[in-house]
């Protein structure tokens, strides 16, 4: 049986509406996949659901639909998305009412907001949202079923791809190298047009600076795919790109899923053509025997207010600030948690006004939001006479914002009903496969060098000028891939790049904070990962990128002793 091809129309809720029809139309695909729901989004839904029961789904999906779905019914191509969230039969009954005859099933079992007790002690209070993460096979049986769209709440991004793959080429669920080959193509399309050319290191690659087409995976019977994008669509599909996506968002190389383990120490990349990635000899192994849980708890009220300062003195402007702003407001002791950084932006002898200033973004938080509000953000004003010379504010004083709180936690499969509601209305409880207690341990990582490490003299230089980064969030910790682009820069890199450098080159911010650095050396990459940087995550992250979207670039950019030869390569 041929590859079935699977295109992405969105990589998050608020992604490009025209991609669907752009996917649809651009050239032959078999099914449509998107991926709407990331930890902050289930807060986003659960804060619509609260407002309104009939809400908690992503709507930018439904309106995705009212544009393409009566062409994919006509031309047989199916449609698979996670955009039902907390309310996956609401969406699915939303689309029933569009009128085109589309037989639409959903997945659920994923909301464990009924059934907390099976997730202790990981649950304080009340959360507002508990999903645990689903695999494919509801998706699987739903395809087999005759269903033209199936929508889901919480399962894994990948399962996108892995569902509709396992349906196409009949899989059983012991096929765990298939799987596993579905679980990397998936990971790549997963946000869109990340892998063809968007936030991508290496920006002189991108020759086609148009908007980039978004992905597809050929995925075949043995689990290898090809990743590529419509021909004529902007952007840029290379091992590069492709070896980018594949570690955003990753912990150790035993990547753990509801369906199998996917090492991603076995994944070989290989050019297939213009534009074409072939992924190849990906090994998986059974699950494990929990399902990851993703928990968001209300967590309070927060409110920020930065005040600029400019030109000399900067440290001591910004400490009296803090002295008097918090006598002004009687005390850092009235709030729950309070958060000051200075942010230098300045320069000295700066050649623009703007080039001359820094901020001090000072954030406070607490369960009662008047203690936050408009009291805090207006003390702020008391320093416009009263404070250092040349005050003044990035934003007038604001009101109070509600925040919350992400927590990771493991649920016990036997705690969760994977099911599947047909298009007949039947509702059909949904197998686990096959499970392991040791699948987190690797299979063929090997570290033999290809090549040596440069001899010779060393330049100072950046050390993206030789490596390529990409960096996210995953709950609390961050995490940055580093790869480079030969045998030889990947033989320095690995020497180059421990733990303690990491340490140096990314700061004070990481100086007592846990660190990994995991070694891919079949992609000649690193993968970093930084634990509890982004506190309780991105809701309640008061970094100024709560997402750490930047800290892969932040690392490429420190200055460090680079063999002369990588450098002249």
């Amino acid at each position: 049986m041929r590859p079935v091809r699977i295109g992405n129309i969105s990589g998050f809720y608020g992604d490009r509406l025209n991609a669907a029809r752009e996917m649809l139309d651009g050239g032959p695909v078999d099914v449509l996949c998107g991926d709407y729901l990331a930890e902050l989004t289930m807060l986003i839904l659960a804060k619509a659901q609260a407002k309104d029961p009939d809400a908690g789904y992503a709507k930018t999906f439904l309106t995705q639909m009212r544009d393409v779905l009566a062409d994919c019914v006509a031309r047989g191509v199916k449609v698979v998305s996670n955009a039902g969230g907390l309310n996956p039969a609401g969406l699915a009954a939303a689309i029933g009412d569009l009128g085109t005859g589309a037989r639409v099933a959903y997945v659920e079992g994923d909301d464990l907001r009924g059934s907390l007790e099976a997730i202790q002690p990981a649950v304080v209070g009340k959360p507002v949202s508990a999903n645990a993460y689903l695999g494919g096979w509801g998706i699987a049986e739903a395809l087999a079923a005759g269903a033209d769209v199936v929508v889901t709440g919480r399962v894994t991004d990948a399962s996108l791809v892995v569902g509709p793959a396992a349906w196409w080429h009949g899989w059983g669920r012991d096929a765990f190298d298939q799987l596993a080959g579905a679980v990397v193509a998936g990971h790549v399309i997963e946000c869109g047009p990340q892998a063809t050319g968007g936030n991508y290191s290496f920006l002189d690659e991108v020759t086609d600076r148009r908007y980039p087409g978004f992905p597809i995976a050929e995925v075949d019977a043995d689990g290898s795919s090809v990743i590529t994008k419509h021909p004529g669509t902007g952007g840029l599909v290379s091992v590069g790109t492709v070896t980018a996506q594949l570690l955003y968002e990753i912990a150790a190389p035993a990547y753990l899923g509801p369906d199998c383990t996917t090492h991603f120490d076995t994944i070989t990349l290989s050019d297939d053509g213009e534009h074409r990635v072939r992924i190849s000899g990906v090994r998986g192994s059974a699950p494990p025997e929990t399902l990851k849980v993703a928990l968001n708890d209300a967590g309070g009220y927060r409110n920020s207010m930065t005040l600029v300062l400019t030109g000399l003195d900067i440290e001591a402007k910004a400490a009296h600030a803090e002295a008097l702003l918090f006598d002004v407001l009687g005390g850092r002791d009235r709030f729950a948690e309070v958060d000051v950084r200075l942010l230098r932006f300045d320069h000295p002898d700066a050649a623009s006004n703007a080039e001359a200033t820094a901020h001090l973004k000072v954030t406070v938080k607490d369960p009662d939001p008047r203690v936050v509000g408009r009291s805090f953000s207006n003390a702020t004003m008391e320093l416009a006479l009263g404070g250092y010379a040349g005050f003044h504010t990035t934003t007038p004083p604001s009101a109070e914002s509600a925040f919350g709180v992400y927590r990771p936690a493991a649920v016990p499969r036997s705690a969760v009903t994977h099911a599947v509601v047909l298009p007949s209305g039947e509702r059909r409880v949904v197998a686990d496969p096959p499970t392991s207690v040791s699948s987190a341990a690797m299979l063929t990582l090997d570290v033999t060098d290809a090549a040596t490490t440069p001899a010779g003299p060393t330049r100072r230089a950046p050390l993206g000028r030789v490596v390529g980064a990409r960096s996210g969030d995953k709950g609390g910790d961050a995490n940055i891939g580093v790869w480079a682009r030969t045998d030889a820069a990947h033989a320095w890199l690995r020497r180059f790049l421990t733990v303690d450098r990491v340490r140096e080159l990314l700061g004070p911010e990481v100086a007592d904070l846990a660190i990994e650095v995991h070694e891919l050396p079949n992609l000649r990459a690193l993968n970093v990962v930084v634990h509890g940087i982004l506190g309780d995550g991105v809701a309640s992250s008061t970094r100024p990128d709560p997402q750490a979207k930047g800290l892969g670039e932040y690392l490429r950019s420190r200055v460090v002793d680079v063999p002369e030869a990588l450098l002249d390569a």
